[in-house]
């Protein structure tokens, strides 16, 4: 194929390399005159390994050429590769300046044509903005069914950027509603792709960003209170990667309830005051029960925007147990019994006569009366309408047909993706 690339940064570069690497035809675009004439001799100002020697073989191949004309780049290819900057302004907000120009340049050139194009955005962009350049400058062309829009996030790393092109640890494709391919756009790819909407595409980037920063952030805090106490951080992260079932698994990465249970809120809170009585300050770590109670304020906000009939299907923390303590259920039980709700709650795991010790004393200070609103059966739970917080899978999906109607509206907490053949609204707390 024949691809112009706007921006000869290091994503530009390093995505101009590999395309030519796979035998596309590149055109390099951009506003600095000596990027451009160094691109058409096959040489880069960026050190990646690997890199220039890619572009010396581009080169003799005559796969590249460079230009400063965005007419004469959109003109001579069939896909334009947005690769600009997208930096901070002083604000610390997304500058979309730099690739708000190329689109409008982009646009005023294929006003001038009739073949079809591809616009496939590289440039790291916060969720929204690809349907914002798309509005803005590109709908004409969408609604004529002369463009296609991509947005393709990239997980190039310095130093070993070239390999992870080529093998790339994430790869996923953007378009307008997460509408399949064009089989020749596939060719871009190296391989099948998963294809998703353009915002959650854009997120994808950040979220890995900010994942990588907070596992960064975590290190060096728990290195910080190793360094103190004369522990070897270095070896305790290293033991602490040996468990792939839960600390580098997806375990925990899956966005509903607030975290709670006997554990993790009584260590976290312990770990934070440890090192404040060391005079270390932890931000990360002390500010995961503040997250994780605000996580639980959004909870009760969308709950109270839904009505005053509750039904709750799942108390304890964790499914298959009958743990009440830190569950995030008996915090919103609680908080909607002080504000006047009508609650129902559901849980086979839960007779109150076994309770004992500090699980029945967390029912003693904040529930007392559990016994009035604790149904033992479904259908009475249930009821004929009204909210149903679906946190745990505490019951069949057969034996909720028999009693959920069209008047329920049913709020997802942790991913029960059956809940949707139901014959009610559906929601889900931290997705649609």
């Amino acid at each position: 194929m024949k691809v112009s690339i706007f921006g000869l940064g290091y994503v530009g570069a390093v995505t101009a390399a590999c395309l030519a690497e796979q035998g596309h035809q590149i055109i390099g675009i951009d506003i600095h005159p000596q990027k451009v004439e160094d691109f058409s001799l096959g040489h880069t100002a960026i050190v990646e390994p690997g890199l220039d020697e890619l572009l010396r073989q581009a080169w003799r191949n005559g796969l590249l050429r460079g230009t400063l004309t965005s007419d004469e780049a959109v003109a001579g290819s069939d896909v334009s590769l947005v690769c600009v900057g997208t930096p901070s302004r002083h604000d610390g907000a997304m500058d979309l300046t730099h690739v708000s120009e190329v689109t409008r340049q982009i646009a005023a050139e294929l006003g001038h044509r009739k073949k079809r194009h591809v616009v496939i955005y590289r440039s790291t962009m916060l969720p929204g903005s690809t349907e914002k350049l798309a509005q803005e400058f590109l709908s004409a062309f969408l609604r004529h069914g002369s463009l296609d829009v991509l947005y393709y996030p990239e997980f190039l790393r310095e130093s070993t950027a070239i390999a992870d092109f080529r093998e790339p640890s994430l790869l996923v494709v953007g378009t307008q509603n997460a509408k399949p391919l064009h089989p020749d756009l596939a060719l871009l790819f190296g391989r099948d792709a998963p294809v998703i909407d353009w915002a959650t595409a854009e997120l994808l980037k950040y979220a890995c960003n900010a994942f990588h920063a907070t596992k960064v952030a975590f290190a060096n805090e728990i290195g910080r209170i190793g360094k103190h106490m004369k522990i070897d951080a270095q070896l305790l992260m290293k033991l602490l990667c040996q468990d792939t079932r839960l600390n580098l698994s997806p375990y925990y990465l899956r966005p509903g309830n607030p975290f709670g249970g006997s554990c993790l809120p009584k260590d976290v809170r312990a770990l934070g005051h440890f090192a404040r009585e060391r005079g270390l300050s932890l931000p990360l770590i002390e500010n995961l029960l503040v997250s994780n109670q605000q996580h639980l304020q959004t909870l009760l906000s969308l709950i109270a925007e839904r009505g005053k009939e509750v039904v709750i299907l799942g108390l304890s923390f964790k499914a298959g147990t009958d743990d009440l303590r830190g569950s995030a259920m008996v915090e919103v039980a609680q908080s909607l019994l002080g504000h006047g709700f009508v609650i129902r709650i559901y849980d086979p795991q839960l007779n109150l006569k076994r309770l004992v010790g500090s699980n029945r004393r967390v029912i003693d200070l904040k529930m007392p009366h559990l016994a009035s609103v604790l149904h033992q059966d479904l259908a009475s739970a249930i009821g004929q309408k009204g909210l149903i917080l679906a946190a745990q899978q505490c019951v069949s999906i057969a034996e909720l047909r028999k009693h959920v109607t069209a008047a329920h509206h049913i709020m997802d907490i942790n991913g029960w993706p059956e809940l949707r053949s139901l014959p009610s609204t559906y929601e889900g707390f931290c997705w649609e």
